[in-house]
C-alpha cells in the first residue's frame, strides 16, 4: 500500500485513489511464535483458493477467497478478520467453509490504513483506531456484490462470521445489511470499553444496534475473557430478549465458562478445543437454520 494513504479517512483516500496491496503470506507477526501442536491446517485439494481483488467505491481491496473447484450456486460466507488482519488463520477458515460448499471470502478491511499482519501489537492498535465503521460496512457491501458477480454464488444466501475485532463487526453488519441471513460473532466487543475516550469513527457499539438487527446473530463468548466481561455479555443477552426486532429476539448468546478470549484461534495458547469445536458446529447449524446454507 502507498505509505501516503495510511491513516487517511475514506473521503481523503477517494480523492487520491485507493491502491490495493497484496495479502501477506503466513501468520501475522504479532502472533509469533505459533503453537504448532494445535494448528489446524485445511488443504486446498478440491478447492479454488487464493488472493483476489474486490472492487470498492474508491478502487480495489485485496481479499482471500476459497470455494469448491467444481459447481456453482454456492452460498456466501463472509469471514471477518481478527485484529491481526487477513493472515493464515483467517485464510484457513475460508478453506474450511469451502470444504462445506461455500464461497468464502475474507476482505482485508483495513488495508487502506495499513498492513497489520506485519506489525507488533502496539502498532496494530494505532492502525485499527483509524478504521471507520462506515468504511467497513461499505466494504462488506462491496464484497457481497463481488461474490455475486463471480457467477459462482446464487446471490441469495449470505452468512457472516468474525473473530475478536471481526466479532464486533458481525453484530454491526447484521444491523446494517438486509442481505445477510445469519451471523455468528466470536468474542466480539458488545459495549464501549470502560475509561476510553469516544472514537467518532466507531460511534455505536453492538448493544446500541439491537433494535436494528436484520439477521439473527449467534454470539460465542468465553466466561474467562479478560477483555469482554460476562456482565457485558449478560447486558447484551437481556437487550436481545427485550428488543422489538424479531431478528434480535431470535439471536442467541453462548458462554463457554472455561474459555478465554481467542478460544477459536487454534494456533495460539488461547485455543480451547472443546469450545472451538462446539462453536464451529453451532455455526454450521445456525447458518443452515436461518437460510445462509
Amino acid at each position: 500500500m502507498d505509505e501516503e494513504l495510511v491513516g487517511l479517512l475514506p473521503e481523503e483516500v477517494s480523492r487520491r485513489g485507493f491502491i490495493a496491496g497484496s495479502l501477506a503470506a503466513g501468520f501475522a507477526l504479532a502472533v509469533q511464535p505459533i503453537a504448532a501442536q494445535t494448528v489446524i491446517t485445511t488443504d486446498a485439494e478440491g478447492l479454488e483458493a487464493g488472493d483476489v481483488k474486490i472492487p470498492v467505491r474508491d478502487g480495489e481491496m485485496p481479499g482471500y477467497r476459497a470455494m469448491p473447484a467444481k459447481g456453482k450456486n454456492f452460498p456466501v460466507a463472509l469471514v471477518v478478520q481478527e485484529i491481526f488482519g487477513v493472515h493464515e488463520h483467517i485464510k484457513d477458515i475460508c478453506r474450511r467453509f469451502a470444504k462445506l460448499g461455500y464461497l468464502a471470502v475474507a476482505p482485508s478491511l483495513y488495508n487502506r490504513q495499513g498492513d497489520t499482519t506485519q506489525l507488533k501489537m502496539e502498532d496494530i492498535m494505532k492502525v485499527v483506531a483509524k478504521v471507520p465503521d462506515e468504511q467497513v460496512m461499505a466494504d462488506l457491501d462491496s464484497t457481497v456484490t463481488w461474490a455475486r458477480s463471480t457467477g459462482k454464488s446464487d446471490g441469495k444466501r449470505v452468512g457472516i462470521t468474525g473473530f475478536c475485532w471481526g466479532g464486533r463487526v458481525v453484530w454491526l453488519y447484521s444491523a446494517h445489511s438486509k442481505e445477510v441471513d445469519a451471523g455468528v460473532a466470536w468474542y466480539g466487543r458488545l459495549v464501549a470499553a470502560p475509561n476510553q475516550p469516544a472514537n467518532p469513527l466507531m460511534p455505536k457499539q453492538p448493544i446500541d444496534l439491537v433494535d436494528e438487527l436484520n439477521a439473527p446473530v449467534l454470539g460465542l463468548y468465553g466466561g474467562k475473557d479478560q477483555g469482554i466481561p460476562v456482565e457485558s455479555v449478560e447486558r447484551m443477552r437481556a437487550a436481545l430478549k427485550n428488543s422489538k426486532s424479531k431478528a434480535a429476539r431470535s439471536s442467541e448468546i453462548i458462554v463457554y465458562p472455561e474459555a478465554g478470549h481467542g478460544f477459536h484461534a487454534d494456533y495460539r495458547p488461547s485455543y480451547n478445543k472443546e469450545a472451538a469445536t462446539d462453536g464451529w458446529q453451532r455455526l454450521q447449524a445456525w447458518f443452515k437454520k436461518y437460510g445462509a446454507k
